[in-house]
């Protein structure tokens, strides 16, 4: 449904070219070529517009950025063109049409000490989101498992059932008793509302990549049930995070950009109780998606026992 959504807009916001490139031709004397150059720079300059806007916004209600983690205004640039390039790849190339550039999963027996990995995409998106991500991960060994949450706007909790549905699957395809959960961002909030109502007894782990864990100010410009509950101070998110409401597996980790676009105030925003909280920065939120830095975070967790992982804050280099 995801991948369906995305299309319409895209079709739609290209049939808006159409007719004013049209329009221009036949009534403003322009040639095919000119209205053609228009319409691909207002595609390209909407999207420019809106990762600049995410990036102005942070700004304003920004953590803290730990003096090792600084990456000065030449990898400020760098971390807007990356954003901005994962924009353009991810919601107008790959996820539209996810079904094409993302074959089945390949859900080989794993290897021994290696529960398969489930990935768990965010807000507005679709499984396509880790086009490049599963790719680099089974390249070292690893069998992974996507799954598409449906529908786009409704309430996080629904999400859990299609989660369980996945995690039987995948269990019953690759023999394994357990599997190890990774969500990004909302992705995060949607492997908790499962753990509060399946348990942990299938989840080895759960690492969370930039996700919402208290809320972010941007989630005020979302539309949705599960747009709001992402509002700081929101009762789900509360309810969430109350007590013992949801029992992390050992070993969790919530791996969180100091830069992050869409999550701000970062540190509040992102770090979880009860798992190690490891910061790295120069990584906007989609480009976590395609970032070696976030690969090399992620496999560096990966490759940890859960027993030696604190569940304390830890902090990486910005850049690898």
């Amino acid at each position: 449904m995801a991948a369906r959504q995305l299309r319409w807009l895209l079709f739609g916001e290209l049939l808006i070219y159409a007719v004013l490139g049209g329009w221009l031709v036949s009534r403003a004397g322009w040639t095919p070529w000119q209205a053609a150059g228009l319409a691909l720079a207002s595609l390209l300059g909407a999207r420019l517009f809106f990762v600049v806007l995410t990036f102005g916004i942070m700004l304003t209600d920004r953590s803290v950025v730990p003096p090792e983690l600084r990456i000065g205004p030449f990898g400020a640039l760098q971390m807007v063109l990356e954003e901005y390039a994962a924009f353009i790849l991810l919601f107008t190339v790959i996820q539209p049409f996810e079904g094409f550039w993302l074959r089945p999963d390949r859900l080989a027996r794993p290897a021994a000490g290696r529960p398969p990995l489930l990935l768990i995409h965010g807000y507005q998106c679709n499984r396509g989101f880790w086009f490049w991500l599963r790719r680099k991960l089974e390249a070292v060994g690893w069998t992974v498992a996507t799954h598409s949450m449906e529908p786009v706007w409704t309430e996080i909790d629904h999400y859990g059932e299609g989660i369980e549905r996945r995690i039987d699957e995948v269990l019953a395809a690759t023999g394994a008793s357990q599997v190890i959960l990774v969500g990004h961002s909302m992705g995060g909030l949607a492997c908790r509302a499962y753990l509060r109502r399946h348990g942990r007894r299938k989840v080895a782990r759960m690492i969370t990549l930039g996700s919402v864990h208290h809320g972010t100010r941007l989630a005020r410009l979302g539309i949705g049930a599960n747009a709001r509950q992402m509002q700081i101070g929101n009762p789900w998110l509360k309810a969430l995070a109350a007590g013992d409401a949801v029992p992390l597996p050992p070993g969790s980790v919530s791996i969180y950009s100091c830069h992050d676009n869409f999550v701000f105030p970062q540190e509040t925003g992102s770090t979880l109780e009860g798992a190690a909280n490891i910061a790295i920065g120069g990584v906007g939120h989609i480009w976590m998606g395609l970032s070696p830095v976030v690969l090399a975070k992620l496999l560096e967790v990966l490759e940890s026992p859960a027993q030696a992982i604190p569940a304390a804050v830890a902090r990486s280099g910005s850049r690898a």
